[in-house]
């Protein structure tokens, strides 16, 4: 017997089974590579988790957060923490907000509000959902173009101007949708169609029109994929907002009705008309302009960027001016819609001299909206100092007992909705009043946000009362009043 060659043989036999020192080399350089891929995204998805909890937070320490819409949300996940229906005394006495939107998707955060129950909670759930939505794109962009595409399309979106406007405008359920969208469009784009259609379907459960928006994703998958699986998945989407609209919410709502249909367009208005007056007035196509600018314009060569079209369309034929522009949340689940286009188009083949300057217009665009959006409030001193006025209204809220019946101005209400039974001051005696008057009102003259709001015209004139209660305390033009022994009608 040979002894030299089986002490040659053996270790090659082992290596060439899988096993021994090469085996033990490849274990610890794929997790490297796995550890180096994960580091820029946790990075950036981290950090702008940081921001958004950063602003979000600070504007609520500060009084900046609202009755409609935080506290709403508020007594709404706090209902689900009780294990009851969703109900918001802001909208009016036992309210199923079942009847104005449909979002149970809400439910989820029952359990984490029960164990932390404060309207800071889901200021923080909203900034892990979004922070978390840039996660697929980042990915995605860098297996397409590597890493430094990746970490440009990471810090666009994560900063681009309609997450930035949902997190300095309160809470808002569509923050579940924005990582939804990311995850389904990510996979469509990919051609993981299975994935595309099982991250989209949830949708459904955040809002009602977002089934439509789920029907353009499974119109897409049809088109570039599996035919039976998207129209299957169209129709889904179709049929949820179908019963949402025509049968859940009108059974919820006090009127009988969907609260949010268009307004009927005149008899002598044909179909071109009012086609024509949804692209009118201008601001609407500044909002077209803005949606596709932070991705250099990119997103507009890739098919994906149509499933945005939905969510365009009721916006831009609703009669309400504040669906057309870029104010409020109403653009952020069109930016991982963008973003994903973008990603798509430049992994599809766009070639190199047309991505390197589409990535320094969109680095510009961003840079641009930051001083024109609410992220850039964390460098303002004012964001982390406290004013004598914000000290005043802690003071006077802190009078106000846990479980009281509070009628509260726009600005003041959030502070409470999480330990008290709390309406709008200035909304409360106009539609859906409470059986009787509340314990407590607590009005603050500076708050413009309802100035048609009569219990404010009493308190601001020569003779400042209002009918029923006594005025416990007034400081830096915030009354504090206390409801007397009499009844009186709301």
């Amino acid at each position: 017997m040979n002894t030299s060659n089986l002490a040659v043989d053996t270790p090659q036999r082992i290596t060439g089974a899988g096993g021994g020192e090469g085996a033990a080399r490849k274990a610890p350089e794929a997790g490297r590579r796995r550890l180096s891929a994960a580091v820029p995204l946790v990075s950036v998805s981290g950090g702008f988790f940081l921001v958004y909890l950063l602003l979000s937070a600070r504007r609520h320490a500060t009084n900046l957060s609202t009755g409609y819409d935080l506290g709403i949300f508020t007594q709404i996940v706090r209902s689900y923490s009780e294990l009851s229906a969703p109900y918001s005394a802001l909208k009016g006495p036992e309210y199923n907000t079942l009847g104005d939107h449909f979002h149970p998707v809400l439910a989820l955060l029952g359990p984490v509000y029960r164990v932390f129950p404060s309207s800071y909670t889901l200021l923080v759930c909203q900034a892990a959902l979004v922070a978390f939505s840039i996660v697929p794109l980042m990915k995605w962009a860098h297996e397409v173009r590597g890493r430094r595409f990746g970490y440009w399309v990471g810090v666009s979106y994560g900063a681009s101007w309609g997450l930035a406007k949902l997190i300095g405008f309160d809470f808002h359920e569509v923050a579940f949708a924005v990582p939804l969208l990311s995850l389904s469009l990510c996979a469509a784009g990919r051609g993981k169609w299975r994935s595309a259609a099982l991250w989209a379907l949830p949708l459904v459960l955040v809002k009602e029109d977002l089934g439509l928006t789920v029907a353009a994703i499974g119109l897409y998958v049809a088109w570039k994929g599996p035919r039976a699986t998207g129209i299957a998945v169209a129709v889904f989407g179709v049929a949820a907002t179908a019963v949402e609209m025509l049968v859940v919410l009108p059974y919820f709502n006090p009127l009988g009705q969907f609260a949010y249909w268009p307004p009927e367009a005149a008899e002598e208005a044909g179909l071109l008309m009012q086609a024509a007056g949804a692209l009118w007035p201008p601001v609407k196509w500044l909002t077209l302009l803005m949606i596709v600018a932070p991705t250099g314009f990119l997103a507009l060569r890739s098919p994906l960027l149509l499933v945005a079209l939905p969510t365009l369309a009721w916006r831009f034929t609703s009669s309400n001016p504040y669906y057309w522009g870029t104010d409020f949340h109403y653009s952020a689940v069109l930016m991982p819609i963008a973003f994903a286009a973008a990603v798509h188009a430049v992994g599809t083949g766009l070639k190199g001299r047309r991505i390197v300057p589409a990535c320094v217009v969109g680095a510009v665009v961003t840079g641009v909206t930051l001083f024109t959006h609410p992220l850039h409030e964390l460098a303002l001193p004012r964001t982390w100092n406290e004013s004598a006025r914000v000290r005043t209204a802690d003071a006077l809220l802190d009078r106000i007992p846990d479980g009281a019946t509070v009628a509260a101005s726009n600005r003041l209400v959030a502070q409470l909705a999480d330990r008290t039974v709390v309406s709008e001051v200035c909304l409360f005696p106009r539609s859906f009043p409470p059986a009787e008057p509340p314990e407590w009102m607590i009005y603050d003259a500076t708050d413009n946000t309802d100035p048609d709001c009569a219990t404010g015209n009493l308190l601001e004139s020569d003779t400042p009362e209002v009918p029923g209660y006594r005025t416990v305390e007034t400081r830096d033009g915030i009354s504090l009043l206390r409801r007397t022994g009499e009844r009186t009608a709301p």
